[in-house]
C-alpha cells in the first residue's frame, strides 16, 4: 500500500492576523488519496490540533472537499490529533504533501523537522509536493553537498506576490514567496491570480494557490503510480 504523509501547520497567527491551515489545500488532496487507497497520516511541525483559517471556511472557498471534510468524522480528527512530523517513520512514506494557508510562514521555515523530512525524503528519491504558502517549506532546504538550495534549477510554483497583494497580508509575511523562490535559484513560474498551475521537476511538486491544489495532488499521484 502506498502511504502518504499530509503535513499542515500549528500555528494560530501571523503577527496577530488569525492564521491557520487554508482547508482546501489539505481536505482535496486527503481525498484524492484515500480514493486511491493510500495510506494518509496527517501531521504537523508540533503534533497536536492543527488549526483551521476561518478564511478559508468563507462562501467562495469553502470548496466540496472542504465541506465533505468537515463533516467527515475521521478526517476531523485526524487533523485534531495530527502525528508530530519528526514521529512519523519517513522511510516507509512514499510521498509527502504540505498544505499551505498563512501558518505555513510561521512553522514551515527555521523548523528542523520540516527541513530534515524534506531533504531525506527528497535524497531518498520519494515524491516532495507543497501547495501556495506551503511551498515556503522548501526554502531552507539544500541538495547533498549541504548549501546548494535544493530548488536552484528546479521549476517551481508557489503563491505569487500578486495573490499576496489581493489578500493584503504583504506586509506580514517575513518574506515574499515568489522573490525568495528565484532569489535561491528556482525557475519560478505562475499563472494569472487564483487559477491552477502545479510544476513538476522530477520528484518535486509544486502549485501555486489553493486553486492548485488537486491538480498538484493529481500530479503527486501520478508519480507515485
Amino acid at each position: 500500500m502506498v502511504k502518504v504523509v499530509l503535513v499542515g501547520t500549528n500555528a494560530t497567527s501571523l503577527k496577530g492576523h488569525k492564521t491557520g491551515l487554508w482547508l482546501e489545500e489539505l481536505a482535496s488532496p486527503y481525498y484524492l488519496f484515500v480514493e486511491k487507497d493510500y495510506e494518509v497520516i496527517v501531521a504537523s511541525p508540533a503534533g497536536g490540533p492543527i488549526p483551521i483559517d476561518e478564511a478559508s471556511l468563507g462562501e467562495y472557498f469553502f470548496t466540496d472537499p472542504a465541506k465533505r471534510f468537515m463533516h467527515d468524522a475521521t478526517a476531523v480528527g485526524k487533523l485534531g490529533h495530527s502525528i508530530k512530523l519528526s514521529d512519523v517513520d519517513l522511510e516507509s512514506v512514499d510521498g509527502i504533501f504540505f498544505a499551505g494557508g498563512h501558518g505555513a510562514v510561521v512553522d514551515f521555515v527555521g523548523t528542523p523537522d520540516v527541513k530534515n523530512a524534506i531533504e531525506s525524503m527528497y535524497r531518498s528519491g520519494k515524491v516532495v509536493a507543497a501547495v501556495c504558502h506551503g511551498v515556503v517549506c522548501l526554502t531552507d532546504c539544500v541538495q547533498e553537498d549541504g548549501t546548494t538550495p535544493l530548488i536552484k534549477g528546479k521549476t517551481v510554483a508557489g503563491f505569487s506576490n500578486t495573490e499576496e497583494d489581493v489578500v493584503q497580508l504583504t506586509a506580514l509575511v517575513p518574506f515574499s514567496l515568489e522573490d525568495k523562490l528565484k532569489e535561491l535559484g528556482g525557475k519560478y513560474e505562475k499563472v494569472d491570480d487564483w487559477n491552477p498551475k502545479v510544476c513538476v521537476d522530477q520528484k518535486l511538486v509544486t502549485g501555486q494557490n489553493p486553486q492548485s491544489s488537486e491538480v498538484t495532488a493529481k500530479a503527486m499521484i501520478e508519480l507515485l503510480e
